[in-house]
């Protein structure tokens, strides 16, 4: 495949969820069980994912790659929506089975990097068709028989549809994840370019593995130890969310001015505050801005805007800036951060009396 082709299959499903996420929303919370929806998107990943490995049509490929992709975008904020009533309910932070999910990324990472090394590159069709399945099993399994409706009532299709309708109506919830979405986009850059901007630094492969493991354990760290410890002290989402873009800004200024290797590692801490912290905090206000029975509708509907569309736009242009002006791209994301503040900011009244 040529790098048109690569690019093309990955940022299709990103720019697809417009569409795909606020219609999966509404299918998923269109079952009695949550689990249900969780389980078939697993199937789902498991048959796009396997059969875009094992087809050689490029075209056949895109479309599957898609429904795999679809799915696995989708399962986050289900579970997301499923893990925050449970929380409550049986009195644990969120956080920390969010944290898991980030220490599985770098056990992931390491296992298969260790796989290739030994095994052909087919591998990883296995790996991800069997991780795929043991994602349907276990929702299927040991998930518990949590309602979509806490009252049990089944919504119409339509009643489902007119809350979608009603949530991107709605100027404060809309300008609240474009602040989030705008926050998180701005790791775009990141995402795809700082492994080539360090190298071009004379910064092996090896070095920038072990950054990029540092900075998502930073980020577990935060989870499991900070994120407990300011429920306890009463700090607000909001102003953790305002902690994260001030973060943000700071952190990719400073990226763009191409720090030494040394001065890397204390810049990498900051992925807690700019990605965990704005995480935390967009699930606590995304749910607070919304009624119990459009959770599903609004986490989905955040998670289009700040996984999906921004940070695929912003991942789109990032090419561009770089090509054009190496490291210093990191400015333009450095801008798009700051413009998420001022869409917070611009509801911040009615933010946080949501919260209280």
């Amino acid at each position: 495949m040529s790098g048109a082709e690569i690019g093309a299959l990955l940022a299709l499903p990103m720019l697809g969820r417009i569409v795909s996420g606020p219609l999966l929303a509404v299918w998923a919370d269109g079952f009695r069980l949550r689990r249900t929806a969780i389980a078939i998107l697993g199937l789902a990943m498991a048959v796009g994912y396997g059969t875009a490995g094992l087809v050689d049509n490029f075209y056949v490929r895109a479309l599957c790659w898609f429904v795999g992709a679809t799915a696995a975008a989708a399962l986050i904020p289900l579970s997301d929506v499923m893990t925050l009533r449970l929380s409550r309910r049986e009195n644990y932070p969120f956080s920390l089975p969010r944290g898991c999910g980030s220490l599985a990324f770098v056990v992931a990472n390491i296992g298969m990097g260790a796989l290739l090394t030994m095994m052909p590159a087919d591998i990883i069709i296995v790996w991800i068709v069997s991780s795929s399945a043991l994602i349907a099993l276990t929702a299927w399994l040991c998930l518990p028989a949590e309602p979509v409706q806490l009252d049990g009532a089944q919504v119409s299709k339509l009643a489902r549809f007119q809350g979608l309708g009603r949530l991107a109506k709605n100027r404060v919830f809309v300008c609240a994840i474009l602040g989030i979405g705008a926050v998180q986009a701005a790791h775009g850059f990141y995402y795809g370019f700082s492994a080539i901007a360090w190298k071009a630094q004379g910064i092996s492969e090896s070095m920038t593995g072990l950054l990029w493991a540092f900075a998502v354990a930073v980020e577990i760290g935060f989870m499991w130890v900070v994120e407990p410890w300011r429920k306890r002290k009463g700090f607000g989402a909001f102003p953790l969310l305002m902690v994260g873009v001030s973060a943000a800004i700071v952190r990719w200024v400073l990226m763009a001015m191409e720090p030494s290797f040394w001065w890397l590692w204390p810049l990498q801490t900051l992925h807690a505050l700019t990605f965990a912290a704005t995480y935390l905090a967009g699930v606590e206000i995304v749910e607070a801005l919304s009624p119990p029975k459009d959770h599903t509708a609004a986490q989905t509907l955040s998670s289009v805007v700040a996984a999906g569309f921004l940070i695929g736009l912003a991942t789109a242009a990032s090419g561009q800036l770089y090509d054009a002006f190496g490291a210093h791209g990191y400015l333009a994301m450095a801008g798009l951060a700051a413009m998420g503040g001022l869409f917070a900011l611009s509801v911040r009244r009615q933010v946080i009396s949501a919260l209280r």
